[in-house]
């Protein structure tokens, strides 16, 4: 069952975390190729033409092995160890992309992915012209082409992610932020949420927008999203809380942003939630 179309379930949360593509490499890949977790990104993969056999050593969350046969797209959103395994001498054929979710881990999107989502390219409807313009920039060098490139690479992420929205079993993903998303009636307290966190947010008003009432709100909303209401508007004020703390804003400007009502109440709630106070977490994190 999809949202309704009037409901934008992804521009709130792409405003405020953004994802970031980079070309990483256009052209065919020869045997082995090894992508290193240690190397801090993840990637976006499309083999265009050709067969390839990945691996995922020592992985648990993700098959040992994966074949594909036919034009595909891999991708991994977080770091994560993986290795082609390709054809020795003529090669595939591979558009790939290296991404950055702001905030990293701590990014909602991020965290919200399964390690791996891995498609024929057929499986996803719209694709085509965003990847035939992706091809064209990538098949031979002009001025601006890496730009370009990596805005492409950007669309063809949000198309996934919309296509992820609707399809939340098949992918594989497990209750959460985008299992939240992919439920009509929980989309619009969510969506309500992202775009107005300093709100005050009664059970009974995240139910109004969901036109639930409070205990099938309560119950469903824990179900698919796998934490109580409450919880998860702490923890996307929380993420929002470090976007901005990490861009150099002040405790003190955030606090009725967030709906806290003094910057002691938010910097509780961050101790409480991230386990240190905003200053020694921002030192943490500069370091």
């Amino acid at each position: 069952m999809q949202a309704p179309a009037s409901i934008d379930r992804l521009s709130g949360i792409l405003d405020r975390f953004r994802v970031e593509a980079q070309l990483h490499h256009a052209g065919a890949l020869c045997g082995l190729s090894h992508f290193d977790a240690g190397e801090g990104h993840g990637y976006l993969h499309v083999l265009r033409r050709g067969r390839l056999e990945v691996s995922h050593p020592g992985a648990r969350d993700v098959p040992a092995s994966l074949h594909f046969d036919e034009p595909a797209l891999l991708l991994y959103p977080r770091p994560f160890t993986h290795r082609f395994h390709n054809p020795p001498v003529e090669g595939s054929d591979f558009t790939c992309a290296r991404l950055c979710f702001d905030g990293g881990a701590e990014n909602p999107l991020a965290r919200a992915l399964p390690p791996l989502v891995a498609l024929p390219l057929a499986r996803v409807p719209g694709l085509a012209l965003a990847l035939d313009l992706l091809f064209a920039e990538t098949d031979r060098v002009r001025c601006g082409q890496r730009l370009l490139a990596n805005r492409l690479f950007e669309v063809v992420v949000l198309q996934l992610l919309r296509w992820l929205l609707d399809h939340p079993q098949e992918a594989g993903v497990r209750p959460g932020l985008i299992t939240g998303l992919s439920d009509p009636r929980l989309a619009r307290a969510l969506v309500a949420m992202h775009d107005a966190p300093g709100e005050p947010w009664s059970l009974e008003r995240m139910a109004g927008c969901a036109g639930m009432s409070r205990t099938a709100f309560a119950t469903t909303f824990r179900a698919v999203v796998g934490q109580t209401p409450a919880d998860y508007l702490a923890g996307w004020r929380m993420a929002l809380a470090q976007s901005r703390l990490r861009a150099g804003q002040p405790i003190k400007a955030l606090a009725q942003e967030l709906g806290y009502a003094n910057p002691s109440a938010l910097s509780r709630a961050f101790t409480a939630k991230v386990g240190m106070a905003p200053r020694d977490w921002l030192a943490r994190s500069g370091a």
